[in-house]
């Protein structure tokens, strides 16, 4: 059976996610997409206090597909800067600018216009103002070097086709000092790709999952130190709900392209 491309994963992504959120549009509620039985239903609202959910509009809780709750782990600031990868209908995006207040910011990004149109709407019910929805590849964050001091996700990053580059990205956006809270699909160690894919599908979260080792060694690749992946629920045979935390080292420089613009030039 020949690999899919991916360019086609992304796509068959780009699809399923979007009719997610027309779904929930049209008044339904969002599916993580998985075919496999028994896995939908480790997925969605319930990883957030009632709390947490009563104070959102309907949608957003509705369009919630995540593994988790990043913003448990995040330990958010009043006056940060917070990005949200693959933000969907904007529930964290949401609950984030709430605890940054608005001294701090929140961004979401993500790839799917109609879950964008839907986070928008979203904002608007939930009367947020410090927030900001970017459209884009988590792989390409189009945002400038630096300028984060958190980066969530929940239960996208293994839906990406080239995780090096997300990895990457991260650490550029961040801010030295800068820290990732992140909830996502891992598997362990022990299972291959193909074994993986048994047990779900790539739109479903389970196929693209990282096992717990290549995620630490991707992280640590990109720069990231005091790397923690901490699984909390099993979400099928072999793969769980992991929280991953890491740190963007204190004194690591600024990129040289950064640094010239905002210095300016000079004769060395």
């Amino acid at each position: 059976m020949p690999m899919t491309e991916p360019s086609e994963l992304r796509e068959k992504v780009r699809a399923g996610y979007a009719a997610a959120a027309v779904k929930v549009t049209e008044g339904g509620t969002a599916c993580c997409g998985s075919q496999t039985e028994g896995i939908d239903e480790k997925f969605g609202p319930a990883g957030y206090a009632a709390d947490e959910r009563d104070a959102l509009p309907a949608e957003a809780v509705a369009a919630s597909l995540g593994c988790g709750n990043p913003l448990a782990v995040a330990e958010l600031r009043e006056g940060e800067r917070v990005l949200d990868l693959g933000s969907g209908g904007g529930i964290d995006v949401l609950l984030s600018a709430r605890r940054v207040g608005t001294s701090g910011k929140a961004y979401g990004l993500d790839m799917t216009e109609e879950m964008l149109a839907l986070a928008l709407a979203n904002a608007k019910k939930a009367g947020v103002t410090n927030v900001e929805f970017l459209k884009g590849a988590i792989e390409a964050i189009p945002l400038p070097a630096a300028t984060i001091d958190v980066v969530i996700s929940n239960c996208v990053i293994n839906l990406s086709v080239d995780k090096p580059a997300v990895f990457a990205e991260m650490f550029r956006v961040l801010a030295p000092g800068g820290r990732v809270g992140v909830s996502d699909v891992v598997a362990e160690d022990h299972l291959t790709p193909g074994e993986r894919a048994e047990r779900g599908d790539y739109v479903g979260c389970i196929a693209g999952a990282l096992s717990f080792a290549e995620y630490r060694q991707g992280l640590e690749a990109a720069g990231f130190t005091e790397v923690e992946i901490t699984p909390t629920h099993q979400v099928a045979d072999g793969m769980h709900s992991a929280v991953v935390r890491a740190v963007k080292p204190a004194h690591a420089p600024l990129p040289l392209v950064a640094e010239a613009s905002a210095g300016g030039s000079c004769c060395g």
